[in-house]
């Protein structure tokens, strides 16, 4: 039997590219639903939204004010009806035409878990030296700490079975979500594996979101993971 996949997508302030990254979700013709998750926005995404809403395949769950990327993600995974999760940013980094090459080692039977990973090989805008050098850190952190060798745990391409999350408990509510998952998927045990995505970063100047400062909670975090649940 086909496993339906949910593709959640949260979003804040995304007016200029959320009906663009919903038109690219839908054209894979991989995904039966879709959950947008709307954190608090206020310069017309809400507007928009309400359009994008009048399909059976698209869902918008509304936060009433701004909570973080990680609350905004584990509303998402409370409200998905999908045998697999995968989780879209809206900004259009993240290119869903690399759906069918995420999904392939769960659909093998050889993954729970699947991570996009910048930095494999494929195609990607050579820019943000510093965020590279942070993420780099931060994986480098992961793997001696959880004794694994993934190569981009801070990517945003994070593709999993709903089962592996039911009985973890998630309690991020910003950016720090990434390393939380990480951390506690890999004390579980389950099977991860990375496949290359191609990656197009935007700028600060464009609206990217993540700071300096995101990068110490996410030290912070792989940290506190590794002796508590």
């Amino acid at each position: 039997m086909p496993m339906r996949l949910t593709v959640i997508i949260p979003v804040y302030n995304e007016v200029k590219t959320i009906q663009e990254i919903v038109h690219r979700v839908r054209a894979t013709g991989l995904v039966d639903e879709i959950l947008i998750v709307d954190d608090g926005s206020h310069d017309g995404t809400r507007d928009l939204l309400a359009n994008l809403e009048n399909s059976s395949q698209v869902k918008v769950i509304y936060h009433d004010r701004n909570r973080g990327k990680g609350a905004a993600v584990r509303t998402g995974i409370s409200r998905a009806a999908g045998d697999l999760i995968l989780i879209q940013d809206a900004d259009l980094e993240y290119d869903p035409r690399d759906y069918p090459a995420l999904l392939r080692p769960i659909q093998e039977g050889i993954a729970d878990v699947v991570y996009g990973s910048r930095f494999l090989g494929a195609a990607r805008r050579p820019i943000l030296f510093w965020n590279m050098v942070a993420n780099k850190i931060l994986t480098l952190t992961t793997n001696i700490l959880y004794n694994n060798i993934l190569t981009d745990m801070e990517t945003g391409y994070k593709l999993f079975r709903r089962e592996v999350v039911m009985d973890i408990p998630l309690h991020a509510r910003g950016f720090e979500f990434e390393p939380e998952f990480t951390a506690k998927i890999l004390k579980k045990k389950v099977r991860v594996f990375e496949v290359p995505i191609t990656f197009n970063p935007r700028e600060y100047s464009e609206g990217k979101k993540i700071k300096a400062r995101d990068a110490v909670i996410a030290m912070w975090t792989l940290l506190k993971y590794r002796f508590v649940d």
